[in-house]
């Protein structure tokens, strides 16, 4: 029983230490099923901007719900200096980013939208050290092996997502009723189709890597996550509905049924906008923006096993060794971030020992 209760104790205590690392893994988990049911929301007729309007309208609630039970005492001072500061993260991230990404998503497929996703380390870590939120001392050890582990996972996630087989199929056709045909990008050609899909997810990329970014400036101004993420997902439903109407006229096309698109928002809504992104916002406050963007390839490798396990969807060699790579990579910028923030307290506490024996001399 000793024995039992001391194995307890040191697992509750490795959970306590490692707490970001297992949130930001549990949010993988949650991104990886959110690209794989809203893929087949779109494959299902849904309008991908009306998707959004929706998911930012349900997670408002949830994460009102939130602070009524969790942040009901605290509070922080809402300046009109700050509202603008909020308004304009929010249509980065939840509008333009996750807009963006969906109808790139509509265009292309849900591998090669996860590949190029995988731009988002590597932008958020150029974004840190311009904002100085990451520092880099290039001749110390740590801080390579940090660079040498994004350029393995980035590589991990390329290899991983252009060598995946295509699914046999298709786990959803359009269903009587859908939207299918409405929205303006099924007008496009084939060949406008093909370049547009891979530079709108771009694009998402480079939004959500700046949201990233941004979400540590506004919790200095704001330390109160759970009302910011809320205020947040509050802007980006009227900013997500505002621009779903200017461009998607169709009546039909905000119905919604008893069927996968319903599902799907709910899981998006309730889940990753909801739940998620307050995690991650914590996550961010803890650890810093690059720390939870180096996350990102970790849902792809996920999304390549739930492929395989609910869309038959076979892996060969150059996907298993590509997930190897991104797995490795990832431990390797962690272990080197680590490493390089022990070395920089250590020569703050060395040059603090030496000072005052400089004043006494």
């Amino acid at each position: 029983m000793a024995c039992i209760m001391k194995l307890y104790i040191a697992l509750k205590g490795s959970a306590i230490r490692h707490q970001v690392l297992l949130a930001m893994t549990f949010i993988q988990f949650g991104f990886a099923g959110m690209t794989l049911i809203s893929k087949a929301a779109l494959n299902d007729g849904m309008n991908p901007l009306v998707f959004n309007a929706y998911r930012q309208v349900i997670a408002t609630f949830v994460l009102a719900l939130l602070v009524l039970l969790m942040e009901r005492k605290k509070s922080g001072s809402l300046t009109f200096s700050l509202f603008c500061k909020i308004f304009v993260a929010a249509l980065l991230g939840p509008t333009l980013s996750l807009d963006l990404y969906y109808v790139a998503l509509h265009l292309t497929s849900a591998t090669f939208a996860a590949a190029i996703l995988n731009c988002i380390p590597v932008v958020t870590f150029v974004l840190a050290i311009i904002m100085g939120l990451e520092t880099v001392g290039w001749r110390s050890f740590y801080v390579g092996l940090k660079l040498l582990g994004i350029v393995i996972t980035v590589g991990g996630s390329m290899l991983l997502s252009f060598y995946r087989r295509p699914s046999t199929g298709q786990p959803h056709s359009p269903s009587p009723g859908s939207s299918e045909g409405t929205f303006f990008v099924n007008k496009l050609e084939g060949r406008t189709r093909s370049i547009l899909g891979p530079v709108l997810m771009l694009l998402s990329a480079i939004c959500w890597s700046t949201w990233l970014v941004v979400q540590s400036k506004l919790l200095e101004l704001y330390p109160a996550r759970l009302r910011l993420s809320t205020l947040q997902c509050l802007i980006s439903s009227v900013q997500s509905t505002i621009i779903a109407v200017a461009l998607e006229r169709e009546p039909n096309s905000w119905k919604i049924r008893w069927d996968i698109k319903l599902a799907s928002l709910a899981y998006c809504g309730v889940f990753v906008t909801g739940a998620a992104y307050g995690l991650q916002i914590w996550c961010i406050e803890k650890k810093g923006p690059f720390y939870v963007s180096m996350f990102s390839p970790l849902a792809l490798v996920l999304t390549a096993i739930f492929s395989a396990i609910f869309w038959a969807e076979r892996l060969n060699w150059q996907s298993i060794l590509g997930g190897i790579l991104i797995v490795g990579g990832l431990y390797g910028v962690l272990w080197g971030r680590n490493k390089a923030e022990k070395q920089e307290i250590h020569n703050s506490e060395s040059q603090t020992e030496q000072s005052p024996d400089i004043e006494k001399n």
